[in-house]
């Protein structure tokens, strides 16, 4: 009995489009576009131990592949889940062997977080020596998972999510490649279900190609032979369905508009609501946070001071940790600003006084208030008559406008 057909022994779809040249490799401008440091490197066979960091799907093992096929050294594939140091050992000692021959070893490591401080020291001697060049991958940031020794020989590169043009491209290269891709399969994707994947892929090349791979390969072919990919296919495959929410559009800013309102109208489930719909959406949640932090001020100001401390607070914790843990400081802050008291004065008063600013003759600023301490100021009588606060208990009545205003009403 035939347990497997022949093409399922097809290695997966984002390992055949896995590409083989800098020219094929989509992304990671910043560190591989045309004059750059890394790309140089490659280009001439020059490269020194690397370690490369960035969240899954973002090309590192693509790029360990390319310098494989470029370098005339021999290259080593291990990955620290599944090598003990016995087999780094081994791995050394051929290295040396190959050394003595003329001829250099580079040693990719996939995952070198998952190596505890023996493991990595057993590397830095033949780092150091030149025995091998080591090229290390990780998704975590290796300044807190690498130690320092490694770290100086090293250089770092990270690499960041791919932006959705580029996951596209990734795509379409995908869906005509004859030779590595789907081009075989007459598949027809419209420009709708290929964005959603492109979004929802999370700047993960991998994620994308696989959803594109299941899509094809469960979608029946119509009586013309095409398999025709739409966005109810598209969001199965991916496992995430379409929100109507277009960053640049009507949605966009309704939504922002309705979030808004619903924290300033004290209604803290319709924030939440709101705040829920853009981060699924994929909405940059340093938007979100700016918005809120306006909120704070605009809309609660003076009434509870610590809306401002708490927005600003989660501002700086979406910049710091980001998606998808930034979405409890967001909602924190979300639920804050939406139960606390309201008032609109601060907002009121600097709209007011820019009014006045913008139509009216510029007031001058009275004689005593003037700056006093550089020379020659007193003989202008700058700072004359000028009565210092705490001397009088902490106030004291004394002209601060040359024309009375009232711009904060509490």
């Amino acid at each position: 009995m035939e347990l497997f057909k022949e093409e399922d022994l097809i290695p997966p779809l984002a390992y055949r489009m896995c590409p083989k040249t800098l020219d094929e490799y989509v992304g990671q401008r910043h560190i591989l576009g045309h004059g750059k440091l890394l790309r140089r490197a490659i280009e001439a066979d020059r490269i020194t131990s690397l370690i490369l960091y960035g969240p899954p799907g973002t090309g590192k093992t693509a790029l360990a592949r390319i310098i494989a096929e470029k370098t005339k050294a021999d290259f080593e594939w291990l990955n620290a889940a599944t090598i003990g140091l016995d087999e780094i050992r081994k791995v050394i000692q051929h290295a040396k062997a190959r050394k003595a021959k003329g001829i250099h070893t580079i040693v990719f490591l996939d995952e070198i977080h998952r190596f505890n401080k023996l493991q990595q020291d057993a590397l830095l001697p033949d780092v150091e020596e030149g025995n091998i060049t080591l090229i290390a991958a990780t998704v975590e940031n290796p300044f807190f998972y690498v130690n320092s020794a490694l770290l100086s020989r090293s250089q770092v590169f990270e690499l960041k999510p791919l932006i959705e043009e580029d996951i596209l491209k990734v795509l379409n290269n995908a869906l005509y490649d004859r030779e590595r891709g789907l081009g075989n399969l007459n598949v027809i994707a419209d420009e709708d279900s290929l964005k959603h994947i492109a979004k929802m892929s999370d700047g993960d090349a991998r994620k994308a190609l696989s959803a594109m791979e299941i899509a094809s390969l469960t979608t029946s072919p119509d009586k013309d032979g095409n398999i025709k990919i739409t966005i109810q296919i598209a969001e199965e495959s991916i496992q995430k369905k379409v929100i109507v929410y277009d960053k640049k559009g009507d949605q966009h800013y309704n939504t922002i508009s309705a979030f808004i309102k619903s924290m300033r109208g004290s209604d803290p489930d319709a924030a939440i609501y709101y705040l829920a719909k853009m981060l699924y959406a994929g909405e940059d949640p340093r938007f979100v946070a700016r918005r809120i932090v306006i909120c704070a001020s605009e809309d609660v100001g003076n009434a509870d001071p610590m809306a401002l401390v708490i927005s600003t607070s989660a501002l700086r914790a979406v910049e710091f940790i980001g998606m998808p843990e930034a979405r409890i400081p967001l909602a924190q802050a979300t639920i804050y600003i939406a139960t606390a008291p309201k008032s609109n004065a601060c907002y009121k008063a600097i709209e007011s006084a820019m009014k006045d600013i913008s139509t009216e003759e510029t007031m001058e600023v009275p004689n005593h208030l003037k700056d006093s301490h550089y020379p020659g100021a007193k003989k202008l009588g700058h700072g004359k008559g000028y009565k210092y606060p705490h001397d009088y208990g902490g106030y004291v009545e004394q002209e601060y406008l040359k024309k009375k205003k009232k711009y904060y009403n509490p």
